[in-house]
């Protein structure tokens, strides 16, 4: 049997760009990573990396710091890194997004006394606004964000190293994530299920502009007649699966639920799974594509 418990140094070589808006915490994330036995280059140009890429494999898992402070950076250029990045490396390439609010950003930038590099001057709100814009695109990519409004340094620190350090007493983390099939599958899914045979919430019109994390439409999709047996076997495959993959020394899963739009259905799967999976004990966390896209993740209502 693996070890459950693998010297980070000693996994199979993994590619993680760690980027996100200014002041979200990119330094501190990656001198966490450093910490962890990842080799870290930060801040080199967009247009050296492909010759990075294509050189021999790294010997430990290799870190890479990009955001718009890096010479000719370009969310294009980024965009096809990350494809030309999961073309050679696959699911051993991720993505790590560090995220704000723009109040969390704002009071950074002005302890700090540092100008905006797309603001130099003027305020660091309209640079802030300009870039997050920009990272729009990026975001959707990530496999890993991390909101870090709030945290400190060391608030920052640990959740690094609870996502990409050796998980305490062999702990496995579980990703849920919800997605739209319109849009495609998300990078770096172990796991996907289709939930569009479910009853579609978007053909009741007081629902239609709700999300599966509203109780009426969790109660909505759950009165389909095929629900509990569907969520039932799930749930038994689910119990089945996590352990073994625990076994062989994984340290992440990634489990993806796709419906039509995004918005109902797959979210509610996400909610209800995920629930029930961390009061069962597991470590997971949930994202959710679409919502994050159109920005409503912070407008709850009623949740599940």
């Amino acid at each position: 049997m693996t070890d459950p418990n693998p010297d980070p140094t000693q996994r199979a070589a993994t590619v993680l760009l760690v980027t996100g808006p200014s002041g979200a915490g990119r330094s501190t994330a990656i001198n966490a990573l450093e910490d962890l036995g990842y080799e870290v280059i930060d801040n080199l140009p967009l247009s050296l990396l492909p010759r990075l890429l294509d050189g021999p494999p790294p010997s430990r898992p290799l870190a890479l710091g990009l955001d718009v402070r890096n010479r000719d950076f370009s969310t294009t250029a980024l965009i096809e890194i990350i494809d030309q990045l999961a073309g050679q490396h696959g699911n051993a390439s991720q993505v790590l997004y560090l995220d704000a609010g723009d109040e969390d950003l704002v009071r950074r930038y002005s302890e700090t006394r540092r100008r905006h590099p797309l603001a130099p001057a003027g305020p660091p709100l309209a640079g802030i606004a300009a870039e997050k814009d920009m990272l729009v695109p990026i975001r959707a990519r990530a496999d890993v964000l991390v909101d870090t409004s709030g945290l400190s340094p060391h608030d920052l620190k640990a959740e690094i190293d609870r996502w990409f350090g050796t998980p305490e007493g062999g702990q496995l983390g579980v990703t849920f994530h919800s997605f739209s099939y319109k849009r495609g599958l998300p990078q770096g899914l172990d796991i996907v299920m289709d939930c569009r045979f479910l009853r579609n919430p978007h053909w009741d019109e007081e629902l239609r502009k709700l999300d599966g994390r509203n109780r009426d439409v969790a109660a909505y999709v759950a009165a389909d007649p095929r629900f509990d047996a569907f969520f039932s076997q799930l749930k038994s495959l689910i119990d089945l699966l996590l352990p073994a993959h625990k076994d062989e020394g994984k340290a992440h899963l990634s489990i993806g639920f796709g419906c039509t739009g995004g918005q109902h259905r797959s979210v509610m799967m996400v909610e209800r799974i995920a629930q029930t999976l961390a009061q069962d004990g597991w470590h997971v966390s949930k994202r959710h594509r679409e919502l994050e896209r159109r920005g409503v993740l912070g407008d709850k209502g009623q949740t599940v």
